[in-house]
């Protein structure tokens, strides 16, 4: 369950970096302060439903596909933080393409080392601790 709840914080924390990053780089998409919110909210929380269902999606029909699993997640879930009105608007082929991919890379990158070098870290010496004190 902390496993859980520390990558959906993560999820939140990279999630608003990419958006910012998003606002910044790519012309195409427009986030305004109120906005930035409601798509953090939104994306946060579709990315955290989507994200399994489409792995078991490509896993069921497409396993060759299962590598952009994270892609596709992160492309419906900015797709769906464009539906709320004062949120994210993204426009442009080439803005549609870039976002996506921004997107992915920062949080799957940015997962991997909070997941991997702090998480993990932190449950393992928390079990270790655990294990000590039901010992004595």
């Amino acid at each position: 369950m902390i496993r859980f709840l520390l990558q959906i914080l993560s999820q939140l924390v990279l999630g608003a970096i990419a958006l910012i990053v998003l606002h910044f780089t790519l012309p195409g998409v427009t986030l305004t302060f109120t906005g930035f919110f409601i798509a953090l909210g939104a994306f946060t929380l579709a990315h955290v439903i989507l994200g399994p269902f489409v792995l078991s999606i490509a896993q069921r029909y497409a396993a060759p596909l299962t590598g952009g699993v994270g892609l596709v997640a992160t492309l419906l879930a900015l797709w769906i933080a464009t539906w709320f009105p004062g949120g994210i608007q993204i426009t442009g082929i080439a803005s549609w393409i870039l976002a996506p991919l921004i997107v992915w890379i920062i949080t799957a990158l940015g997962g991997w080392i909070i997941m991997a070098l702090i998480v993990d870290r932190m449950l393992k010496k928390r079990a270790a601790q655990k294990l000590v004190r039901n010992v004595k």
